[in-house]
């Protein structure tokens, strides 16, 4: 034996012993990276992979995977990137328990340097770590967007939702810009105020859009080295391009900022918008002109693409579905007729349509992946822990698809949102615009949009696919509007043309 330890060892053996000890100090590193728990409670349970990258998701419809992993393995599932440690929640449940009875210990997000140190700026809330700037950035939005608040803004959806009928019977074939030319409007208003006339082409409209495109770009995974290298941000050469970005974006933010001030300054009455609110009020949040610069960015930019999406979403719904849609304009002819223009009081008597868009809006949700948050202390479930330092994501489109909660999840039933009585349930709820105290805080804006415009369009039309158009109608679930058509649809006027634009034409202007 000791002779044989004397031998040379082959070239072959050498290169074979090397990427042994290679691989296992690779090991090390990542088992002394994960997460640990002081419980002795371990971490849901993994899909196996072999790969020192960790586990390979799709780029496209990658929430298919991990549908298929949480069927396969259970309610929560972990994966690695990397060294980075993720928990994916897919379960109605499990998403309850952790992410809104547990909000408190996952209202932080990871750390993204390449989007939220040097393209924001660390000023973004949407990447902001939780603490107490996010709490007073959080409490001023949710002042001025509460659902009372709210409510003075519905004046303005309906005047700029009966513009979208009236673009539609102008050019029907480009049903999402006007979509978006909508939302872009309303949010402008809402967040600056301004009332000159706002389409998807307004120079300061398309810059917004570019600016929040870039960030798109910048968080998908790999995009930029700093995310798995963050000593490179220290570099004086490094993200050069990012940091231009920056400063483009805090010009632009501060200049809507600033003709908002000028406009108190010359007592020119614009109406309620959050920037005035913001100005009038800023001694009661303590921010400085560019976090409330910054903070009106994110309103828009957030309000706007989410929101068109989820009209274009509930549109393509009732093209697909034509006998659900019946039925909704079976319950429109039978509350208002044909004779009067629908308004937001009609919505008590209109629970069919509001079970509509809400099972449009889980058959295809509007952000399937979810976005990340990060514990902040280790949370318990059932026999797991998540310790602190992890990423969850709340999976929308597995949490949609969970059978127990929502039975025969692949079939388009809004009655399943209907109780004995006709009305909405109460006990069941989907998480549209996310979880716990990281929900957009915008949702009551979001969803007075998306029903007045729904109520409008669909009283106003039949909708139908066109048969010589192809259809993807997963097309819309990408966090924000597709370049691309991922539907055509056919808009068939229930109403005389003459007397549809008469009615129209009518109905309130902006107050």
């Amino acid at each position: 034996m000791l002779q044989l330890l004397d031998l040379p060892i082959s070239h072959h053996t050498q290169l074979v012993l090397g990427a042994a000890v290679c691989l296992g100090t690779v090991g090390v590193v990542v088992w002394a990276c994960l997460p640990r728990s002081e419980y002795g409670l371990s971490l849901p349970p993994s899909p196996p992979t072999w790969s020192l990258r960790g586990h390979f998701l799709p780029v496209c419809n990658s929430f298919l995977t991990v549908a298929g992993w949480i069927d396969e393995y259970g309610p929560l599932v972990t994966i690695r990137s990397g060294t980075e440690t993720i928990v994916i929640i897919g379960r109605h449940k499990a998403v309850v328990d952790i992410m809104e009875k547990q909000g408190g210990s996952l209202a932080d997000r990871p750390r993204m340097i390449a989007a939220g140190e040097i393209l924001s700026g660390g000023q973004a809330i949407g990447f902001m770590h939780a603490g107490h700037r996010f709490r007073r950035m959080r409490r001023a939005l949710h002042s001025h967007l509460q659902p009372k608040a709210a409510e003075a803004y519905q004046s303005l959806q309906m005047a700029h939702a009966k513009n979208t009928v009236l673009d539609i019977l102008d050019d029907p074939y480009n049903f999402q810009n006007h979509a978006t030319t909508y939302a872009a409007a309303t949010i402008m208003k809402v967040t600056y105020g301004k009332t000159t006339p706002t389409s998807a082409t307004d120079p300061e409209v398309k810059e917004i859009n570019r600016l929040f495109e870039t960030f798109g770009a910048v968080l998908r995974p790999g995009a930029y080295l700093v995310d798995s290298i963050p000593w490179l941000k220290y570099l004086p050469w490094y993200g050069q391009e990012l940091k231009r970005e920056f400063e483009r974006t805090r010009q632009l933010y501060t200049k809507q900022l600033n003709r908002v001030k000028q406009q108190l300054q010359s007592n020119v009455d614009v109406g309620p918008s959050f920037m005035k609110y913001m100005l009038e009020n800023e001694h009661s949040y303590g921010l400085t002109e560019t976090e409330m610069a910054f903070l009106g960015g994110a309103l828009f930019g957030a309000g706007s693409d989410s929101t068109a999406v989820a009209i274009c979403t509930v549109l393509m719904a009732a093209a697909c579905f034509p006998e659900e849609q019946a039925k909704v304009q079976a319950e429109l002819d039978a509350v208002i007729g044909r004779q009067r223009v629908p308004t937001f009081a009609d919505q008590p008597s209109l629970p069919r349509l509001e079970a509509f868009i809400a099972e449009a809006l889980r058959w295809r949700p509007l952000a399937p992946n979810g976005f990340p948050h990060r514990t902040t202390q280790d949370v318990i479930w059932e026999n797991y822990c998540i310790p602190a330092g992890t990423t969850v994501l709340g999976n929308h489109w597995a949490i949609s698809r969970d059978a127990e909660v929502y039975p025969d999840p692949y079939v388009f039933k809004p009655q399943r949102w209907l109780n004995d009585q006709g009305r909405m349930r109460d006990d069941l709820k989907f998480f549209v615009y996310g979880f716990g105290r990281r929900m957009c805080p915008g949702l009551h804006v979001a969803n007075r949009s998306v029903f007045i415009n729904s109520l409008l369009i669909l009283w106003s039309f039949q909708l139908s696919l066109d048969p010589t158009k192809p259809l993807n109608d997963m097309g819309f679930m990408t966090g924000a509007m597709p370049r691309d058509r991922p539907c055509a649809i056919d808009f068939k006027m229930r109403i005389p043309e003459v007397e549809l634009r008469r009615m129209m034409q009518s109905y309130p202007e902006v107050a």
